[in-house]
């Protein structure tokens, strides 16, 4: 086997594994490890017998429940025999003496992928058909039955953002780095103001233009990758946490705040919270800015997760210190819309 400084070992054991588990394996194959990720490295493996996605759990000690690629072994599968477009999966491995840590196989989707939600490039009307696109997908996601998906056991329905807050408030704190004040306040007012429940379905947890990859040529969505945090529960929870791009700038977490985004051809947040309403058939979303709090709450705390692997040398990405850093300014931000609320 040979590596790109791909962090894999070159060892025979993946070979013989990639032999036994992907139909029509034909090997050796050559690692490249794909740029951006922060949490589980994935690498592409291009071989004879033509080319795959390899995603692992990260080598080290990280936190308990998180890098859970076997829960995103299981909703890919599910998601695949319902026609939702992600990548189809392969084959699992959760032996860890195969290159150290469990991982799994999937297909290459070939395609574009896109960090600046500004699309730089893009023709207006280009812009406005994958916003809607993007748009149409979440919706979609968010329609369909987690029982009809054979994922009614995919996550504890009740009680989705006291558990929520209280997970990422833990994980927060078991990566502490320095007091962050607006974090304190903020964690206080999402413990005091939770909204009532609403009908449980799949969420992604991290739907971002960055986690889709968009057809070759045309402006419309062919898959969603990454659904690590995926679970069961509350919807507007997740498409709030996909539209904080629109609260965050550019500078900060490549947001929409402060873009004219009609110049663009992006629709403004109003206009895309239609959009979602008439492709789900729900009523306006209540309590939106709480969700908006806990949506950027939630980034800080990731944040504040990345800046712990940093310093303990457990982090995927090169830039992960820069990431690390925007932790407090995004609990500034969550801070200030919860703020408002209680003003």
């Amino acid at each position: 086997m040979q590596s790109s400084s791909a962090g894999l070992p070159a060892q025979d054991p993946l070979e013989a594994w990639l032999a036994a588990n992907v139909p029509g394996y034909k090997g050796p194959a050559t690692i490249t490890k794909f740029e951006g990720g922060q949490s589980n490295p994935t690498f592409r493996l291009d071989a004879a017998s033509g080319s795959v996605v390899l995603r692992r759990r990260p080598q080290g000690a990280v936190l308990a429940s998180a890098h859970a690629i076997d829960r995103e072994y299981k909703v890919m599968a599910a998601l695949a025999g319902a026609d939702f477009p992600v990548p189809q999966v392969i084959a699992y491995c959760e032996n860890t003496e195969v290159i150290g840590s469990a991982f799994y196989v999937m297909e290459l989707v070939r395609g574009r992928i896109f960090w600046d939600p500004r699309l730089p490039g893009f023709l207006q009307q280009e812009r406005t058909d994958l916003f809607r696109s993007v748009n149409e997908t979440i919706a979609r996601l968010h329609t369909l039955d987690p029982e009809e998906l054979g994922l009614g056991d995919y996550g504890r329905p009740e009680n989705f953002l006291r558990r929520q807050v209280a997970r990422w408030s833990k994980q927060y704190r078991a990566s502490e780095t320095e007091h962050i004040a607006a974090m304190e306040n903020l964690i206080a007012f999402l413990n005091d103001n939770f909204p009532p429940e609403e009908q449980s379905r799949v969420v992604h947890g991290d739907f971002r233009l960055d986690n889709i990859i968009v057809h070759p040529s045309e402006p419309r969505v062919v898959a969603v990758l990454d659904w690590e945090l995926s679970t069961l529960g509350s919807p507007a929870a997740d498409f709030a946490y996909h539209m904080t791009a629109w609260r965050l700038s550019p500078a900060l977490l490549r947001g929409l705040e402060g873009e004219d985004l009609q110049a663009l051809g992006i629709p403004n947040e109003p206009a895309y919270r239609r959009l979602y309403r008439r492709a789900t058939g729900r009523a306006d979303i209540e309590h939106w800015e709480y969700y908006l709090a806990f949506a950027v709450f939630r980034i800080a705390a990731i944040c504040q997760g990345i800046a712990k692997r940093a310093l303990d040398g457990t982090a995927s990405s090169p830039d992960a210190v820069v990431m690390g850093a925007k932790a407090r300014p995004l609990a500034e931000i969550g801070w200030n819309i919860a703020r408002r609320l209680t003003a």
